[in-house]
């Protein structure tokens, strides 16, 4: 019997995210694959809303997001990915990460899926996962080098308590992103936090509706009712007033056009 993985062409994923240049194994297409990710794949967790059971399965995930134009989120969307990245002949590692960004309870629990690409002697961290407001390309694997993407500063600091701890420069301080340590996973090793996040009471990720997309000027965000359009000239926000109203704001400002 085939492997149903075997059966997928990249040339549709790479559509789907608009990418035209070379296949080459080079830092510069790594970074235009993921900032033509982030700018056409929405993090989304609309099927967690709508109690509707996530697949980590690589075909799943490629219907979901490539045949269906849909997003996801971390678990998702970096599995799917890394994936892609392989087939293009990319070497990838697939890691565990504590995720800080507005976490009131510290320590941060490990529950978001980064990904370590090797290129000759060199290492980055690749991540379509985060949202509008993470990193647009990778981020080299250099311990305290600031780099600067646009209007916004990161930086990798290794610590002795977490491992390496990504973090952002905002309002004059330097804030924690997400942290990780160097362990290899495997795709098995998603699965168990992937369904604590779809049901665990505790969890952030089965409140409310949270969509985010880069834009070319900005982002666009769902916060349960609220969408919000960011750009240069400041934020629009706006709450639709039914059903169809939400359903073609998701697809005007997302793409996404979800199931009847």
């Amino acid at each position: 019997m085939s492997n149903p993985i075997n059966n997928l062409d990249v040339n549709p994923y790479l559509e789907r995210i608009g990418y035209t240049g070379p296949i080459v194994n080079s830092a510069y297409m790594l970074a235009r694959l993921q900032e033509q990710h982030v700018h056409t794949v929405p993090y989304e967790n609309l099927d967690i809303i709508n109690h509707v059971p996530l697949s980590l399965d690589i075909p799943h995930l490629y219907n979901k997001i490539v045949t269906q134009h849909r997003g996801g989120y971390c678990f998702e969307l970096n599995a799917l990915f890394g994936w892609l990245l392989q087939e293009l002949g990319f070497k990838v590692t697939h890691y565990f990460g504590r995720f800080w960004r507005d976490e009131t309870d510290t320590p941060a629990k490990r529950r978001h899926h980064i990904l370590l690409v090797d290129i000759g002697d060199q290492q980055y961290i690749a991540d379509v996962g985060v949202g509008g407001a993470g990193p647009r390309q990778p981020l080299e694997l250099v311990d305290g080098l600031e780099q600067v993407q646009g209007n916004e500063t990161f930086r990798l600091i290794q610590t002795e308590a977490y491992g390496w701890m990504l973090e952002e420069w905002k309002k004059e301080a330097w804030e924690p992103v997400f942290s990780f340590t160097q362990e290899p996973n495997l795709p098995q090793d998603f699965i168990t936090t992937s369904f604590w996040c779809e049901f665990a009471p505790e969890s952030p990720f089965n409140k409310t509706a949270r969509v985010s997309i880069r834009t070319a000027d900005g982002r666009n965000t769902v916060d349960d009712d609220e969408f919000r359009i960011y750009k240069s000239h400041g934020v629009h926000t706006f709450k639709p007033v039914n059903s169809q109203e939400y359903a073609n704001a998701l697809y005007t400002y997302f793409g996404i056009k979800m199931p009847n």
